[in-house]
């Protein structure tokens, strides 16, 4: 080896150790709400191999991993790792909706920004990243706001990214998302009894319009080695075109909903294509491990792949991709909350908007009009509650909150006329003069409204029959700064992994949520408080900055190791967890 390779590769051992100790108190831990032991790190001292070890065994030792409670996760933490970890990298997100939509109004052009989970979760990341967001452009008036690029600066008025904004024919947006991944992948990801249906021309466009964003990506690029974001089942070849194009890149596919049992998965004609393409990514996401370990089985059944469970790697086509469970959150509203009206006010103003009497106690849900989100069901619960308890006929009043969605599909008119149709029959069952025990609203609300409506209410139902996470359960808890009002969340949402203090429910079981519906209307404040103390605190604590800080973290190891890698002329396979790319550094030195 000659002196100059020398000096580089020191160089590189160092960066790594200096990495692979960031690593040690960065981590994002995989558990709920850990006390890692506090660990001396005094400003400046070099850290060895040997010492990054020793840290790790104290916290395996105590049943931890290293975790990243010791930091307060912000922009300005993504920004750090950015610059210290992944100088110079470009971060692109890539996503079927996008986070500012233009439409054509009767004033002009009006903006909207969608009310979904997705959108509240990667929008801060974007910004503090100063990335490139790319999305497909459906308003009415996206045409007219971008330039000759198809390019527009985002959030307007003060702009801190790039949307790239992607056009689909009518033919297109019907078969790719429509029909493919809204009729096939999302009935089949969810435990919700809807029959999945593939068509064969709807994979044709699905696959064309995966491969359009690949060459997007491709194009927005400024060099070959970007960090690229994928996200969600709309997108599940995009890893592998991506890879094909830029084989440097760090590609992370985050996928938002449950990922099925291989039984399950096996329905899909296309199964292998899938998997295939989404093992094109350095690493996937998912909400839970057990989603995880879904995935992992339906690889080991239909691909000949080499499995590392222990260190969360599959090898598939020489290319290791790891498999973790980074559980999404929000962005800790401190602002919005600011320029909100106290719990009060936001309680006379909704009161007076519905009509509602001061003394009725109200329930609210709020999500899309999905079949997956339990709304007849906890309407069922509802109905239980008045034939048990009587008592409370004109004293509850349920806010449902169910944005449109998806109209043209059969499954979701069924829905609609379903929910409308049960809401009335509540209502003549139960209802009298000036007084509705369900108010049904299908129509979008900006964020300020949601929050307003969260803190208006007494108890927010979570009950979805089957979620990835469910982003709503966290908003609540947020909104409730006077650390009143009673989550009720489904057993079968993710967020119930980490809302342990909520009062967890099965939707299926119309007895069972009829009484925890009682136990909530009935809880005292202190123990309201007692409650929703500790979910504050996990959800400011485990923000939507530690979820992303987390996999850039990854990608910055699966860069380093790379790096080094290219500079020694090898290309060892091993799976890199922490300890391996440790002790991969000190077989390098002293090979040396």
């Amino acid at each position: 080896m000659t002196d100059y390779g020398a000096g580089l590769l020191w160089v590189l051992i160092l960066a790594s150790f200096g990495l692979s100790a960031l690593a040690v108190f960065f981590s994002i831990s995989r558990q709920r709400r850990s006390h890692p032991p506090t660990v001396a790190h005094p400003a400046g001292e070099d850290v060895t191999a040997e010492a990054a070890r020793k840290i790790i065994r104290e916290f395996e030792k105590n049943g931890q991993s290293a975790d990243a409670a010791l930091v307060t996760w912000s922009p300005e933490t993504l920004r750090k790792i950015l610059a210290d970890d992944l100088p110079e990298a470009q971060v692109i997100v890539v996503s079927n909706r996008e986070p500012y939509i233009h439409n054509v109004s009767g004033n002009g052009v009006e903006l909207l920004v969608p009310a979904s989970g997705l959108v509240s979760a990667l929008e801060p990341i974007t910004r503090a990243c100063a990335g490139t967001w790319i999305a497909y452009g459906g308003g009415t008036a996206d045409r007219l706001m971008v330039d000759k690029d198809d390019r527009v600066q985002v959030p307007p008025g003060n702009p801190s990214y790039t949307l790239r904004r992607v056009w689909l024919t009518e033919e297109e947006h019907q078969g790719y998302y429509l029909g493919f991944a809204n009729e096939g992948l999302w009935p089949l990801c969810h435990i919700a009894f809807t029959r999945p249906i593939f068509r064969a021309s709807d994979w044709e466009a699905y696959e064309a319009v995966n491969r359009k964003f690949a060459d997007t990506v491709v194009a927005e690029a400024r060099n070959e080695r970007p960090i690229v974001l994928v996200q969600d089942y709309h997108f599940a070849l995009l890893p592998r075109m991506i890879r094909e194009r830029l084989p440097e890149a760090i590609v992370i596919t985050f996928w938002h909903i449950p990922w099925p049992n291989s039984e399950v998965y096996s329905i899909c004609p296309w199964r292998e294509r899938i998997l295939e393409g989404l093992l094109g990514s350095s690493i996937i996401g998912f909400h839970t491990q057990f989603h995880a370990n879904n995935f992992t089985e339906s690889v080991d059944r239909f691909l000949e792949s080499r499995i590392e469970r222990a260190d969360a790697a599959i090898s598939y086509g020489g290319q290791t991709t790891l498999v973790h469970a980074y559980p999404i959150s929000i962005e800790w509203p401190a602002d919005l909350l600011a320029r909100l009206p106290d719990v009060d006010d936001c309680r006379a103003r909704l009161r007076d908007r519905f009509g509602l009497k001061a003394d009725v106690k109200l329930g609210v849900g709020v999500e899309r009009l999905d079949y997956t989100k339990g709304i007849l069901d906890r309407f069922q619960a509802l109905d239980e509650l008045f034939k048990r308890y009587p008592e409370w006929i004109g004293k509850l009043v349920f806010l449902q909150i169910a944005a449109p969605s998806r109209g043209t599909l059969p499954a979701y008119k069924l829905l609609h006329d379903e929910c409308h149709r049960y809401a009335e029959e509540l209502n003549e069952r139960y209802g009298s003069d000036g007084y509705k025990p369900v108010i049904m609203v299908a129509e979008h609300h900006t964020q300020e409204q949601v929050y307003e409506i969260y803190r208006a209410s007494d108890i927010c139902m979570v009950t979805s029959l089957h979620d990835g996470m469910n982003l709503v359960a966290k908003e609540f808890v947020a909104a409730r700064d006077d650390e009143q009002g009673v989550l009720m969340l489904s057993t079968f949402a993710g967020a119930s992994r980490e809302l342990l203090e909520a009062l967890i429910v099965n939707p299926y079981d119309a007895a069972m949520m009829s009484e925890t519906l009682l136990q909530a209307l009935t809880m005292t404040p202190d123990e309201q408080r007692e409650r929703m103390r500790p979910m504050r605190q996990m959800v400011r604590d485990n923000n939507v900055y530690r979820w992303a800080g987390s996999m850039l973290l990854d990608a910055a190891r699966l860069r380093k190791r790379g790096d080094l890698d290219r500079a020694t002329g090898t290309a060892e396979r091993q799976p890199p967890s922490i300890d391996n790319v440790v002790s991969m550094f000190e077989r390098k030195r002293v090979a040396m």
